[in-house]
């Protein structure tokens, strides 16, 4: 019997210790987990669940350095978006945002580098290779001009200008010059209803961190890409 308890014993501090030796390592993984939700939630843009600009920008450079000149750099930008905004309201606005975003993800798919810039401005880095490149401008201009159902069942025609560029244009894989090509271009196919493919003409518009010169919200718009 004594032998019995003894051996019940030993069974039961070695439980106690591996328990023990568990909780300090229990108590770090839910820690983890929180700091890695945290870290998610700052790289994330809260409403369109879109990379925010650093994020955006490094994971951009990081497809320009792997990929070369089988990568393609789109700008969006939503059009009337201001008038939708003030006649609908902010939530019609944030819907059609929340709309846009989840477009550009599923267009791009999941190894591309999508971000919201700020306001009703989009940025897509992704793996295009040449002979596709043409088709899957135009499927993306499609998707973005189909109509936004609104929560209250009211159906609001959006549309998108797009312009995108390529190393080859440039002549290198700069994020900063290539956003540049392809944000003259999109300005120069505004609401054209087609996707813009930057020339080198577009790649010399003068631009201030990485926009073109003169586009509202240029002095406000915060560190280069």
């Amino acid at each position: 019997m004594d032998s019995v308890l003894r051996a019940q014993g030993r069974i039961g501090s070695r439980t106690l210790l591996i328990t023990s030796a568990a909780l300090p390592l229990t108590g770090w993984a839910i820690h983890a987990a929180a700091l890695h939700k945290q870290l998610a939630a700052t790289r994330k843009d809260p409403l369109t669940g879109l990379l925010r600009r650093d994020a955006y920008t490094a994971h951009a450079r990081r497809l320009l350095a792997r990929h070369g000149d089988d990568t393609t750099v789109v700008m969006v930008d939503a059009d009337r978006f201001k008038e939708i905004n003030d006649g609908l309201g902010h939530a019609a606005g944030d819907t059609v945002l929340a709309s846009i975003a989840a477009r550009l993800t599923a267009w791009a798919g999941p190894r591309a580098a999508v971000g919201r810039l700020g306001g009703d401005e989009f940025a897509v880095v992704l793996e295009l290779p040449a002979e596709r490149r043409k088709q899957r401008l135009a499927q993306l201009v499609r998707m973005l001009h189909t109509p936004v159902t609104l929560d209250d069942g009211r159906t609001v025609d959006v549309a998108a200008s797009v312009g995108a560029t390529i190393p080859e244009v440039i002549g290198a894989r700069d994020l900063t010059r290539l956003q540049r090509a392809a944000d003259a271009a999109l300005y120069d196919g505004k609401h054209s209803g087609k996707a813009m493919l930057a020339t080198a003409a577009h790649a010399a518009t003068l631009t201030v961190n990485g926009r073109r010169a003169g586009r509202p919200g240029t002095a406000v718009w915060g560190r280069a890409a």
